[in-house]
C-alpha cells in the first residue's frame, strides 16, 4: 500500500507526539510525518510538495484562528486540511471546514485507532475529487472552446447548458436560457417547406438513441437571423439507465453549402467566361434532344473556332488571349435566345446549341448574327484587334442522335468552313465525314510512317539560267506507303501541319537531307546546295536552332551548303523572333530563302533587315507569264528588288520556253520547274547532277 505524508502543524509536542504514535500503528498504514511548530514553517514545507494531507492547530505562536486555515488554504488547495481544536476553540473548527476543511479532530483523542483510517479516506476522497475537478474542467474547456454548437436538457427538455458557440449562434445567452423549453431556445425549420422542424431532443429522448446530423435543418435564431445548420443529438443515461436529459451538437453549414454550390458551378462552368463547359453542355444537349423527339421539332449545334485566335496569344501575350476570348462570350450570349445554351468547349472553340427550331431558315440567320458580332473590332489594351471565327453547324435529326455526334459533327463542318476561307459557316453533310475520316486515316498512317521510317527524298534541281549548270535542289519528300505507294507531299502535309506531326517530319528531312548531302561528298561530287523547306511549327520550336547545329555537326555537313525556305507568314508571326533566329542560322553559315515570295505579307523595312540569302518567286507569278509583259511585271519587280538587296532570285514552277525567256531576259539568277526536270531519287539525281553540268542543260543550250 502506497504510504502518505502527514503534516502535522501544531508548537504542542505532546500532541504531536500522540498522532505520530497512533499514525505508526494503524493497520491500514502506512504513514510518513513531517512536522511544523508554526504558520511560516507549515508554508514552507508545503511549498515543496509531497504533503498528502494537513493536520493543523488553528492557534499558532504567529497566527491564529481562521487566518491560520485560510493560509494554508490558498497555498495548497488541493491538499485536504484537518484542524486540531479542544472544546472551547469548537466553534473556530466549525468555521475552518465551512471554508473548506475537510473537518476538524478534537483534542483528546488523538489516539483513536479510527484516525488513520479516517485520514486515509479523506485523502482518497480529496484525490477523487481531484481527478474528478480535472476532468470536468478538461470538459469545460473542450465545450467552450470547440467551433460546434453544444447544448443540454433535462428530461423535460428544458435548457441546463449553452457552450459559448450555441450562445452566438441562438442568440441567447447561457443565463437567460437555462430552464426555457428547448424548442424557444433552438427553434429549427425544414429549409424544403419552412414549416417548424422536430425538434431532435425530443426524438432522442423519446427513443433513447442517438440521432445522426441532418442537413436540412434551419436555425432561426433570436433576432430573426437564419442560418443553415447540421445537427446531431444524444440522451444522456444515469446509472440505471434511465434518460435524464439530451445533449445536440450542431454547426453553421452556410459556407459549406456556398463552398458546395461553387464547387458544382465550377464542375460545369469555364472558369474564364463563366459559360457552361463540355460536361453541362453534354447535359443540356442530351435533354434538347429528348424534348425535340417528344415534341418533333429540330435544334442545331454550333461548332465555332476562332480564326488566327494562336497569332494573338502569341504576339500579344495569353493575357489579352483571355481578354479575347472573354469579349467573344458576351456577344456570342447577346446574339442568341435566353433559351439557347453558349459554351466554352476550352481554348478558342466554343458550340452553341440553338433549341426548338422547326425552320431550318432560322439557323443561318443566326450564324450570320454571330459572325458579325464577332467579326467587329475589340478594343482592348490599347489594341484595337480584329478577330473572326469560323462556324461549323449540324441539324438534329439529320445529322445525329447523341449529342456526341452532334457536336463532332459540327465540328467537322467547322473544319470545312476554315478550309474554304475562314469567316463563314458550313453545314455537315456526308461527304464531310467521309474527308473526315480520311483525314484520321492519313493521320494513325503518319505516325505509323514516322516510327517505320516510309519517307523518302526526292531532289529538283536548281539551274544557274546564265550558265545553264545545276547548282542546287530542292529536297521534297515523299511518302512510300505500303498499300498506296509513293504519296506526294500535298496528299498528307496539310493533316501533318493540323496534328503537329510535322515538326518530327520536318526533323526526319533535314536529318536525310543532311546524309545525303554527305553520301554525294564521299562519292565525289561538286559541291551541291540542298534546300530544305521548314514549316512555321518546326521554325518556332525553341530547340530548332540547336537540332540544326547539333546535325550539322553530326554529319559533318559545310553549313553552307544547307539552305533553309521558310514563308514570309512563318517569319512576319513574330518578326523579332525570327530576326534572332535568323541570325543564329546566319552565325552557323546555313543559307536562309524566302519560299513562296509575293503570297504572303511582309513589311519591306523588315525584308531588308532579315539575314536572306534568296528570294523564290512563287510558281503562280511565273505561271503567269504570257507574250503579254504586263502578267510579268511581279516578276521583274521581286527581281529587281533581289538584285538591290544583294539577294539571289530563284523562279519557281518553270514549264515553257516563254517563261524561261522572259526569266533569262530579266536577268533571274536561277530557275527550277519540269522544263529543267521533275524531281527525282537520289542516285537518279546524282547522274543528272553529273551529266547536266558536263554537257549543260538542253533548254538552255
Amino acid at each position: 500500500m502506497e504510504a502518505n505524508t502527514v503534516l502535522i502543524i501544531t508548537s504542542n509536542d505532546n500532541d504531536a507526539l500522540m498522532i505520530e504514535e497512533t499514525l505508526k500503528k494503524a493497520r491500514d498504514g502506512p504513514f510518513i510525518t513531517a512536522r511544523a511548530r508554526d504558520l511560516s514553517a507549515a508554508q514552507n514545507r508545503l511549498r515543496r510538495g509531497g504533503i498528502d494531507i494537513v493536520l493543523v492547530d488553528l492557534f499558532l505562536k504567529d497566527s491564529e484562528g481562521g487566518a491560520t486555515f485560510d493560509a494554508l488554504f490558498q497555498l495548497k488547495p488541493s491538499v485536504p486540511i484537518m484542524t486540531l481544536c479542544d472544546e472551547e476553540n469548537e466553534a473556530t473548527a466549525i468555521e475552518a471546514v465551512q471554508h473548506g476543511a475537510q473537518g476538524y479532530l478534537s483534542k483528546g483523542y488523538f489516539s483513536n485507532t479510527l484516525i488513520p483510517q479516517a485520514l486515509r479516506s479523506i485523502i482518497q476522497r480529496k484525490k477523487i475529487e481531484e481527478a474528478l475537478y480535472v476532468e470536468k474542467e478538461r470538459a469545460r474547456v473542450t465545450l467552450e472552446s470547440i467551433g460546434d454548437g453544444v447544448l443540454s436538457t433535462d428530461v423535460d427538455c428544458n435548457i441546463t447548458y449553452l457552450n459559448p458557440e450555441a450562445e452566438r449562434m441562438t442568440g441567447w445567452s447561457r443565463d437567460e436560457a437555462r430552464g426555457r423549453p428547448i424548442a424557444e431556445i433552438f427553434h429549427l425549420i425544414n429549409s424544403d417547406t419552412r414549416q417548424p422542424a422536430k425538434n431532435p431532443v425530443e426524438a432522442v429522448i423519446a427513443d433513447k438513441k442517438n440521432m445522426a446530423l441532418y442537413a436540412r435543418s434551419i436555425l432561426v435564431r433570436r433576432n430573426g437571423y437564419e442560418a443553415p445548420i447540421e445537427d446531431s443529438a444524444a440522451p444522456i443515461f444515469d446509472r440505471n439507465g434511465n434518460v435524464t436529459g439530451a445533449v445536440v451538437t450542431f454547426r453553421d453549414v452556410s459556407e459549406t453549402q456556398a463552398m458546395a454550390q461553387k464547387m458544382a458551378h465550377l464542375a460545369e462552368h469555364d472558369y474564364l467566361t463563366g459559360l457552361p463547359n463540355r460536361l453541362l453542355l453534354s447535359d443540356r444537349l442530351s435533354q434538347a434532344i429528348a424534348y425535340a423527339v417528344r415534341h418533333h421539332s429540330k435544334l442545331a449545334v454550333f461548332f465555332l473556332d476562332l480564326d488566327n485566335f494562336k497569332h494573338i496569344n502569341d504576339s500579344l501575350g495569353h493575357g489579352v488571349g483571355d481578354e479575347i476570348l472573354s469579349e467573344v462570350a458576351k456577344r456570342l450570349t447577346s446574339q442568341v435566345r435566353h433559351s439557347d445554351t453558349v459554351s466554352r468547349l476550352g481554348g478558342d472553340e466554343f458550340v452553341v446549341l440553338v433549341l426548338e427550331d422547326t425552320d431550318v431558315e432560322h439557323f443561318p440567320v443566326t450564324a450570320e448574327k454571330i459572325l458579325r458580332a464577332l467579326a467587329a473590332p475589340h478594343h482592348l489594351s490599347g489594341n484595337e484587334l480584329h478577330v473572326t471565327t469560323s462556324i461549323g453547324i449540324s441539324l438534329f435529326p439529320e445529322d445525329g442522335a447523341n449529342a456526341e455526334t452532334l457536336i463532332k459533327n459540327a465540328d467537322t463542318a467547322m473544319y470545312h468552313a476554315k478550309k474554304k476561307g475562314k469567316n463563314n459557316f458550313q453545314f455537315f453533310n456526308s461527304e464531310m465525314n467521309a474527308r473526315a475520316v480520311a483525314r484520321q486515316t492519313t493521320e494513325v498512317g503518319l505516325r505509323r510512317a514516322i516510327e517505320r521510317d516510309e519517307f523518302v527524298l526526292h531532289y529538283q534541281p536548281k539551274v544557274d539560267l546564265e550558265s545553264g549548270k545545276v547548282t542546287g535542289a530542292e529536297a521534297l519528300i515523299r511518302w512510300q506507303h505500303p498499300q498506296r505507294g509513293t504519296v506526294l507531299p500535298e496528299s498528307f502535309i496539310p493533316v501533318a501541319e493540323d496534328s503537329g506531326l510535322i515538326v518530327p517530319i520536318g526533323s526526319i528531312v533535314l536529318r536525310k537531307a543532311c546524309e545525303q548531302l554527305k553520301k554525294w561528298r564521299e562519292e565525289g561530287l561538286a559541291p551541291i546546295v540542298v534546300s530544305v523547306n521548314m514549316s512555321a511549327l518546326e521554325f518556332r520550336d525553341k530547340r530548332f536552332s540547336r537540332n540544326v547545329r547539333q546535325l550539322l555537326q553530326e554529319t559533318g555537313v559545310a553549313s553552307h551548303l544547307l539552305q533553309l525556305e521558310l514563308t514570309e507568314s512563318a517569319l512576319m508571326r513574330n518578326i523579332e523572333t525570327s530576326i534572332a533566329i535568323l541570325r543564329d542560322l546566319k552565325q552557323m553559315g546555313v543559307q536562309i530563302a524566302i519560299d513562296d515570295f509575293g503570297t504572303g505579307y511582309s513589311s519591306l523595312s523588315y525584308l531588308s533587315q532579315l539575314p536572306i540569302d534568296v528570294l523564290k518567286i512563287d510558281r503562280s507569278f511565273v505561271h503567269a507569264i504570257t507574250g503579254n509583259n504586263d502578267n510579268g511585271v511581279i516578276v521583274s519587280a521581286v527581281i529587281g528588288m533581289g538584285a538591290s538587296l544583294s539577294q539571289r532570285v530563284i523562279a519557281e514552277g518553270v514549264e515553257t520556253k516563254e517563261q524561261l525567256d522572259f526569266l533569262h531576259a530579266h536577268h533571274c539568277d536561277e530557275g527550277q520547274g519540269y522544263l529543267f526536270s521533275a524531281a527525282m531519287p537520289a542516285e537518279e539525281f546524282g547522274r543528272f547532277f553529273t551529266a547536266a553540268n558536263s554537257t549543260g542543260i538542253g533548254c538552255l543550250q
